[in-house]
Parts: C-alpha cells; structure tokens; sequence
C-alpha cells in the first residue's frame, strides 16, 4: 500500500529526528481521521465482471439476524456455495441458522475485530446489515447513532482498505416532508426528520464519496417497507404490514397504530433479496449511479386490510394512532420512482399486493400444518 510506506516513512525520519517528541506512530494519526489506507485511483472498479463457478465472491454479512440477513445469506449460499457467505451478529444465532452455514461474532464497532474478520476470511463482498431502525432509533439516539454512522465509518474504511465490493442498504426513510411524496424519484431532496433517516443519507453520501474519492466499489438499494412471513417485526414503522398478518393467524383481530390512509411503498422480502443480489452482480459500467430506489407496490393500512380480509373475511380491523410513528410515515414517500434500476440492470419486481398476501397465508398454513403434525 503506497500511502501506508509513505506515511511510515516520513514517521520514522520525524521520530528520528525528534527522539523526545513523544509522537504516536502516524498509522493511528490516519485511522483517527477516518482516511483510507489504500490509495487508488478515481476510476477504478473492484469485482466489475461477474464471479465463475471456481471463483465465487466471499461474503460477509454484518448485522446478520435480523429481518434480511438470514434469508440473503440462504440465497447467496444457494448461488455460491455454503462456506462462501458468513452470518455474521453479536447475538446467538438460533440453532437452525447456527447449523445452516458459517456464523461468526462480529462488532462493527469493534474495528480491529472486523478487520481481522475480512484478513482471514479473504472476504471480498461486504453486506452491511447492522442498523437500529426508525422507531426504535428515536428511542434511543445516542445508540442509533452510534451504530448506524459510527459503525458505516469503520466498515467504509475496511472496504476501502481492502477492496471490497460494499453493499449498504438505504430506505424510504431517507426522504422527509421537504421531498417530493408521489412519486419520489432517486435525486431530489430529502431532509429527514429521524436518525435513522438522517443516518441513511449520511451513508449513501459517504459511500459515493469513497466510491469516488478511493475507487470503493460501493452499491446501495433504497428499500422500500419489507414484508416477511418468518421474521418478527424489528421496530420499524411500516412493520404493521407484518404485524397484521402474524395478529390475524394468532387472534382474528388486529390494532393498527397508522391511519387507515396511510400510503407508504412496499415489498415482499424475496422481491428485495433479489434485488440485492441482482445490483451486487450487476457490472459497474451498467451502473448510472451508485444509490437507487427500488419499488414493487403501494398501498394503505385500509387496502392491505381489505385484501386479507377477502381471504379471512373475519378479521377485524381497528386504528389506535401512534403520533411519533405517523408523523415518520407521513414524511415518507407514498411511492418510489424506480426507473432507473429498471433501466440501469433491468430490475423487476414479482409480487403485488394480492400475490403478497396469498403468499404470507401459504406460509402461516403450512407453519400451522407442521406445528400439528409435530
């Protein structure tokens, strides 16, 4: 690394030179202020053609147990192999994700543990899961913070140090009341209102910064709300599109702490795990831009409702408004504008809305067909 021996050289002879100074080793200096140790140049491209079969990428995922890193890590291992992607959290896996492939402890906010993690995996793809999301980052600030911009920093660098391909996902929530709601489109502005919002943006801007000012291969997908049948809600405000469904299998009845009006994007979770694959393996001169929004439906609290209701015409539906929460959804967009990954990669989505909820029943059924059985 040429900038690392430069460095190291001008620190020897200033040390040398001033043998009482008391000076700390200059590496430390570059790691304080958050400069890359690599140096490359502005139009480099990490990974930038697809992977053969002996060649496939090794993935680590930060922030691995939650809603999405279970299942990208199955459809990674799928595609490449089981010992090619490594979960990675500072909780205890389940014995079911523990058993079904590479799982490691893992600290973003521990840098030299997760430099080491990269060093000896030979990881060459980064996914970087870890974030407290909006209503549970209000919550507690200081920790969001910490997590969701500390922790980016620290995995910024390792990419760049060591030349990963870095996937960090972005979200509705990195829009505000300022932008434009219906439909909002990839560049305009955003000016959120939450920590998690601003943290995002915060992310999507150092990304593209290190893209551009190290060569950092780094891709980003503004998710919409995701939609999934076999994780539990994780405190975001578009989780009561899970929570119904989990409500209306348990108890026939349902809380919703959004107006009935509310309208926010949406999307089933195998749509989104597609799409991360699908913009990670893309090559980098199909790629217009480094941050996109991605969509597959719109739709309100009343017409997810209405939908489900069609197949469990018993359910009942009430509203008990939760003011922090509205006002987040109420700055969010109503709908993406995704064009540009349509056009960019050819980005296309499988599942609306009646598909989403014949899908989520399929699944609850048969999760009840094996509770009885078992």
């Amino acid at each position: 690394m040429p900038v690392i021996r430069s460095l190291s050289r001008v620190a020897k002879q200033a040390l040398l030179s001033s043998p009482t100074c008391g000076c700390q080793p200059l590496a430390i200096a570059v790691r304080n202020i958050s400069f890359s140790p690599r140096q490359v140049t502005s139009d480099a491209s990490f990974h930038s053609v697809s992977f053969s079969e002996t060649d496939h990428p090794k993935v680590l995922i930060t922030g691995g147990l939650g809603q999405l890193g279970v299942g990208l890590a199955k459809l990674l291992r799928k595609r490449y192999g089981k010992n090619n992607v490594i979960l990675s959290d500072i909780r205890k896996p389940p014995s079911n994700v523990f058993h079904s492939g590479p799982f490691i402890y893992s600290d973003i906010l521990d840098y030299k543990n997760l430099r080491e993690i990269v060093v000896n995996n030979r990881i060459t793809w980064l996914v970087h899961y870890s974030a407290l999301l909006s209503a549970v980052g209000e919550a507690n600030v200081a920790l969001a913070r910490s997590v969701n911009i500390t922790g980016l920093h620290n995995i910024l660098d390792i990419a760049a140090e060591h030349g990963l391909r870095l996937f960090v996902p972005s979200t509705i929530g990195a829009f505000g009341p300022t932008s434009p709601r219906n439909p909002t489109p990839d560049l305009c502005v955003q000016r959120p209102r939450t920590i998690y919002g601003v943290s995002k943006v915060h992310a999507e801007l150092m990304g593209e910064y290190y893209h551009h000012r190290y060569g950092l291969d780094f891709r980003c997908l503004r998710y919409p709300g995701i939609i999934s049948a076999d994780s539990m809600p994780g405190g975001g405000t578009t989780d009561y599109a899970v929570q119904i469904f989990h409500d209306a299998i348990k108890s026939g009845k349902f809380e919703c702490n959004l107006r009935p009006d509310t309208r926010l994007p949406m999307m089933y979770i195998d749509d989104c795990l597609r799409a991360t694959l699908e913009v990670m393996e893309a090559p980098a001169d199909t790629l217009s831009m480094r941050t996109y929004n991605i969509n597959a439906m719109s739709f309100t609290p009343e017409e997810l409702a209405q939908e489900l209701q069609k197949q469990m015409p018993e359910l009942e539906v009430t509203y008990d408004v939760d003011p922090v929460r509205q006002a987040i959804a109420d700055s969010w967009p109503m709908n993406f504008d995704d064009s540009n990954a349509r056009n960019d990669w050819g980005w296309k989505h499988d599942y609306d809305l009646p598909e989403l909820v014949q899908t989520m029943l399929n699944f609850f059924a048969t999760e009840r067909r094996m509770a009885q059985i078992n």
